[in-house]
């Protein structure tokens, strides 16, 4: 998702405040909150599961060893490609990274997100809000965007990540640009559904900053 960021943070979700906790529903499916989860201390935990040393962890999460330690400190937020590579390392799955240890899988789960009162994460390039982020192991992760980029030039290179993605467009125009395609223009109520290892990326070209909904698989 270089977010795109999750919380989740991937490359469209880049940096966040390093102390944002992530709220998780209990158990037993219900929405009321139980205390949040620190994504640093999580993946502490994790890796010590493991008896893993931190050089050991970064070299196979693919990370520099100095980017893993200010994650486990909570003093950066990863991006999405980040988490997807600490998940690969650790063998989870990237809601894991944000379930408590033992926690079950709920039957009949509902997360209901009002408008403005999604967890926002914000980069360069978008303005995310996650929503549903109460919810532990998601098969997707929906999340509102609104594109702030107006040229290519902006970002750091493709995006690019495992598993497939839905765009709609909420409000305004966008342009989708892909690897292996000619730019897209997109107005309101249009949508594209693409294999995520293409790499993409989006720009407002509205006078206004366009907003979509982007729905990612988790895989």
């Amino acid at each position: 998702m270089q977010a795109r960021g999750l919380a989740l943070t991937r490359s469209h979700m880049t940096r966040s405040d390093p102390k944002t906790l992530i709220s998780l529903s209990r158990e037993n499916g219900t929405d009321e909150p139980v205390a949040p989860l620190d994504l640093g201390v999580r993946v502490r935990e994790l890796r010590k599961a493991r008896a893993w040393t931190l050089e050991q962890a970064a070299t196979k999460a693919g990370l520099a060893r100095s980017t893993l330690s200010k994650i486990e400190n909570g003093q950066m937020s990863p991006t999405y490609d980040a988490l997807k590579k600490l998940a690969t390392g650790l063998n989870i799955s990237i809601p894991q990274l944000f379930t408590p240890p033992h926690a079950e899988q709920a039957n009949g789960r509902l997360a209901v997100t009002k408008s403005g009162e999604g967890a926002a994460q914000a980069t360069v390039t978008y303005e995310h809000e996650l929503l549903a982020d109460t919810l532990s192991k998601k098969k997707m992760l929906p999340y509102r965007t609104r594109v702030r980029a107006r040229k290519m030039s902006e970002f750091d290179g493709w995006v690019r990540h495992d598993g497939e993605e839905y765009l709609y467009v909420l409000t305004g125009v966008i342009r989708l640009y892909t690897e292996f395609y000619e730019p897209i223009e997109m107005r309101r109520g249009d949508s594209a559904y693409y294999d995520a290892t293409m790499g993409h990326n989006v720009v407002s070209v509205s006078p206004e900053d366009a907003n979509i909904l982007w729905v990612t698989s988790l895989v």
